[in-house]
């Protein structure tokens, strides 16, 4: 076995288990995961590129959209180059640094999307219930302030679960059963006591998760009641397919962090965790831009503008 020959008492280094269990679905993994990877990279670097240099697209829902997909970059690479090299390599280790800092990164950046969701629902809310004081109550300088305190509030609650999680005594055991550095993974190698730890996760968790998600649903269902009194058919299908798309993101990305942030970190499997942390760590950030730019219009105007056909 790998990881017999690996020090895993070592205080300087984790071994990330990952999928070793399960050796004969290690090169398909790396495969598919290579591809869902290459398309998050393309498809969110498209979105930011696109909405940067098309003059038209220099709108709250654009600018919040380029955060969202500069948020997905960052998030997936915080995690994913790393579990590439580990399912190639026959070595699976993690410097004990580049543990914190993965661990800090992916969580900051997580929680930032909570809350960048809840500002675009806002934003989508604005526009469509109170279309008249659109441009007033979304000013670029407000779009600004929304765009920095989500990511301020996101690094903040990270660098407090970062703190807390590397506070607590770890036993000799340093294999992480997991494929990335993640707060419950490793909270299973405590040697104390860890219910203060689960239980700050749990309310920090229905802070950023909970509250956003139930803020975003009640901006949809204004949204709903105000399409449904609309009688223009074209405006109906333009508000419906938008707000549908923001609605099966949230969807995405929302019902897996749930499952693995609002239980102790004995709730789940530890391979069903795994799974349910490659779909919201590979699987929506290359959705995202497809969802968001399948059926959009404006995005379809703005390439052929690049490429010159318009």
């Amino acid at each position: 076995m790998v990881m017999e020959k690996i020090n895993a008492s070592s205080e300087s280094y984790f071994v990330l288990l990952g999928f070793s269990n399960w050796p004969h679905l290690e090169a398909v993994l790396f495969v598919v995961i290579l591809m869902f990877y290459s398309m998050t990279l393309i498809g969110n670097l498209f979105i930011i590129i696109l909405s940067y240099l098309d003059s038209h697209l220099h709108t709250p829902m654009y600018f919040f959209l380029s955060n969202l997909s500069f948020l997905d970059l960052c998030y997936t690479t915080s995690a994913i180059p790393q579990f590439l090299v580990n399912l190639w390599g026959l070595e699976k280790t993690i410097s004990y640094a580049g543990c914190m800092i993965q661990l800090y990164f992916s969580l900051a950046l997580g929680t930032t999307e909570c809350v960048l969701l809840v500002v675009m629902s806002y934003d989508r809310y604005v526009a469509v219930c109170r279309p008249l004081h659109y441009t007033v109550l979304m000013h670029p300088r407000f779009c600004h302030l929304l765009a920095v305190a989500s990511w301020v509030s996101g690094f903040t609650n990270s660098a407090v679960h970062s703190s807390f999680t590397f506070w607590v005594p770890l036993c000799g055991n340093r294999q992480v059963d997991h494929f990335f550095c993640e707060v419950p993974a490793l909270l299973r190698l405590s040697c104390v006591d860890t219910h203060a730890n689960e239980l700050t996760l749990m309310v920090t968790s229905s802070i950023f998760v909970l509250i956003p998600l139930i803020l975003i649903l009640s901006s949809y269902g204004a949204i709903a009641r105000a399409v449904l009194r609309m009688q223009s058919t074209t405006g109906l299908q333009k508000v419906f397919g938008t707000c549908g798309a923001h609605l099966l993101v949230v969807s995405l990305f929302f019902i897996p962090a749930m499952c693995i942030y609002l239980q102790p970190p004995s709730g789940n499997s530890q391979d069903q965790g795994k799974f349910i942390a490659l779909f919201y760590t590979v699987v929506t950030p290359s959705l995202n831009p497809l969802i968001y730019t399948l059926r959009n219009k404006d995005v379809r105007e703005a390439v052929k503008r690049l490429i010159g056909w318009d």
